[in-house]
C-alpha cells in the first residue's frame, strides 16, 4: 500500500513520509518586489526565411500556422511576434520581377536533412505575406549585412516597409517593430563572409553605414514606431573587446544617428551544437541546474544593455544549434526544458525569448508545412508528415495559460531545494493567480523501475489559500515524440486546434501536491 502523505494545514509541513520524497515551498499571496513583469508574447517565435511562405502562405494564409499562433493569442489576448530573418537573412537579394522569391538549397544529409539556402531571392509579394499573420502582430524583418552589398540591404528595407505601408497589412493592426541588419555577425570570419581578423569595431562601422541608409529607406526616424535591432550575436566575450553590446557600446554604436534608433539589443543562445553531428543528452538539457547556468552566462550583457535604456532579449534560441538533436530535441523532454528556460529567462531580465524555427528543423516548435523527408536522419519517409506540432508547443501553451490576458502579469521563480523541481509563482496586478511547478527528472521509455514522484507541501504568506485547481501535462515518457495533453487536451490535431475535454483537478492546498518525473503542475487560485 502506498504511504498516505498529508501536510500540516497552517504550517504547510509534511507529517509522514516513507518511499515518497516530498518538499516544502512557501508561496507569497501578494507580490514581492523581485516579481518581474512578464510580456504576454514571452514565448515568440524566430523564422529562417528561405522558406517564409511556406509559414506564412503566398495567395492565402497557411491556416494550420495561423490557428498554432492564434491559440496562444486566445490565451494572452496578444499573439507571439515574428523574427523573420537568421542564416538566411545573410543570403538574401531583392530583385522585383521576383514574385515572392527563388532560393538555391544545397543537397540535404543525415546530419541537416533541412538545410538553409544558400541564396534567397524575394520581391514585394514575399513581404506582404505579412497580411497573413494574426491581427495585431508585431514583426521584426532582417536584412542582409553579410554579403556587404548595401544596396541589397536598402532594395529590401524600401520593399519590407512598403508592404507595412499597405492597407492589407494596415488594416489587420500588423507592425513592423524593427528591422536587425545581419545576422550573427560574430561568426563572418569563421563562414566567409568576412577575413578572419574580422573586428567588432569594423562590425560597428558597416552597421552604422547600412543603418544610415536603411533608416531612410524604411523611413525609421526617432519618432517612427520602427527602430533598430541590433547585434544579433552568436555569442559574447562579455567586455569591451571581442564581440558583445558592451564592444559596440564602447564603439559609438548607440551615439551614432541610427545607433541611437535602437530599441533592443539582441542575443543569441543555444544550449550546445549538433553541427557535426554530437548531440547532447535529454537529462542534460533538462537539467535544472543546466538551463540557469546556460542562460545567466548573459548577465553582463543583460546589464550593460539595461543601463543604456535598451530592451534586451534573446532573438534567436533553442535547444541544440544546427536544428537540435535528434531524439532530443523533438521530445517530451524538451517540451519541459522550453518551458523553464523561457520562465527563468524573465527572472535575469530577458523580456522575450525567440524560439529558432525552420521547415523540418528537429527543434520545432510548429511544423507548418508537409514534409516528405525525416527530420531525424534525411531519409524519405513512407508517406508525408502533415502539419503539426510538436512537444516543445506544450510549454508555450502553458506560458501563455500562466500569464494570463490581464496584461499586468508580474512572475517570481520560487525558493526550491530541490535540483529538479522548478516552480514560478505568477500574479496578476499584486495578488497570487497561479503556480507553474517542473518536475525535470526524466523518466525513460527504458525505465524499468515505477516514476519518481515527490509530494509538495504549500505554505503562503502574507494571507492564505484553501483549494486550487490543478492542470497537469501529461506526458509518458521523456523521450516521447507525440501522445502529450495538457489539462486532458491534445493539439496533436490536423488544423492545430485543441481537441478533447479540459480535465482539472481540484484540491485543498493543505494536502499538498504530487509531482511525477517529467511532469508539468499548474494550480490556479
Amino acid at each position: 500500500m502506498a504511504p498516505l502523505l498529508r501536510c500540516h494545514p497552517s504550517l504547510g509541513l509534511l507529517l509522514l513520509v516513507h518511499a515518497v520524497s516530498a518538499l516544502n515551498i512557501s508561496i507569497s499571496v501578494v507580490a514581492p518586489p523581485a516579481a518581474a513583469p512578464i510580456s504576454p508574447s514571452l514565448a515568440s517565435f524566430s523564422i529562417e526565411q528561405d522558406r517564409w511562405t511556406d509559414w506564412v502562405g503566398t495567395t492565402s494564409r497557411n491556416q494550420f500556422f495561423f490557428n498554432t499562433l492564434d491559440n496562444l493569442k486566445q490565451l494572452t489576448g496578444v499573439p507571439p511576434l515574428i523574427r523573420i530573418g537568421a542564416n538566411s537573412e545573410d543570403h538574401t537579394d531583392f530583385d522585383p520581377n521576383v514574385r515572392f522569391s527563388e532560393a538555391v538549397f544545397p543537397a540535404p544529409s543525415a546530419t541537416v536533412p533541412y538545410p538553409e539556402a544558400v541564396s534567397l531571392v524575394v520581391g514585394d509579394a514575399y513581404y506582404q505575406t505579412a497580411q497573413f499573420l494574426p491581427p495585431n502582430t508585431h514583426v521584426i524583418w532582417g536584412v542582409n549585412l553579410g554579403q556587404n552589398n548595401i544596396t541589397a540591404a536598402i532594395l529590401a528595407a524600401s520593399s519590407i516597409a512598403k508592404a507595412f505601408r499597405s492597407s492589407a497589412i494596415k488594416d489587420a493592426g500588423i507592425v513592423l517593430d524593427a528591422i536587425e541588419i545581419g545576422n550573427e555577425p560574430d561568426l563572418y570570419m569563421n563562414n566567409g563572409l568576412r577575413a578572419r581578423n574580422y573586428s567588432s569595431s569594423q562590425y560597428t562601422n558597416e552597421w552604422i553605414a547600412f543603418a544610415t541608409n536603411v533608416s531612410v529607406a524604411a523611413g525609421i526616424t526617432p519618432t517612427s514606431h520602427t527602430k533598430f535591432w541590433g547585434a544579433a550575436f552568436a555569442g559574447s566575450s562579455h567586455t569591451t573587446s571581442g564581440f558583445s553590446p558592451q564592444a559596440i557600446f564602447s564603439q559609438g554604436i548607440l551615439s551614432s544617428a541610427p545607433g541611437s534608433l535602437t530599441s533592443t539589443i539582441s542575443q543569441h543562445r543555444y544550449s550546445g551544437s549538433f553541427c557535426t553531428g554530437s548531440g547532447g543528452l535529454l537529462q542534460d538539457l533538462m537539467t535544472k541546474s543546466t538551463i540557469r547556468g546556460n542562460l545567466s552566462i548573459y548577465d553582463p550583457d543583460i546589464a550593460a544593455t539595461h543601463e543604456k535604456g535598451l530592451d534586451y532579449v534573446l532573438g534567436e534560441t533553442n535547444s541544440y544549434s544546427c536544428h537540435g538533436a535528434p531524439g532530443v530535441s523533438n521530445t517530451a523532454g524538451a517540451a519541459l526544458w522550453t518551458l523553464d528556460y523561457m520562465l527563468y529567462a524573465i527572472q535575469i531580465g530577458i523580456s522575450q525569448v525567440f524560439f529558432h524555427q525552420g521547415i523540418g528543423f528537429k527543434y520545432n516548435l510548429i511544423q507548418p508545412a508537409t514534409l516528405t523527408r525525416s527530420i531525424l536522419d534525411g531519409s524519405t519517409l513512407p508517406e508525408p508528415l502533415l502539419p503539426h506540432v510538436q512537444p516543445q508547443y506544450y510549454a508555450a501553451i502553458i506560458a501563455a495559460e500562466a500569464i494570463g490576458d490581464s496584461g499586468n502579469a508580474h512572475a517570481v521563480e520560487l525558493s526550491i531545494n530541490d535540483p529538479q523541481i522548478a516552480g514560478y509563482a505568477f500574479y496578476e496586478g499584486t495578488d497570487l493567480a497561479r503556480v507553474v511547478l517542473i518536475n525535470s527528472k526524466a523518466y525513460f521509455k527504458s525505465d524499468t523501475t515505477a516514476r519518481p514522484k515527490t509530494h509538495i507541501c504549500l505554505s503562503f504568506l502574507g494571507g492564505r489559500r484553501r483549494t486550487a485547481i490543478v492542470k497537469r501535462l501529461a506526458i509518458g515518457h521523456a523521450d516521447d515524440t507525440s501522445g502529450l495533453t495538457w489539462s486532458g487536451q491534445t493539439y496533436e490535431t490536423k488544423n492545430g486546434r485543441p481537441s478533447g475535454n479540459v480535465q482539472t483537478e481540484t484540491i485543498h492546498v493543505f494536502a499538498g501536491i504530487d509531482i511525477s518525473a517529467t511532469e508539468v503542475v499548474m494550480l490556479s487560485f
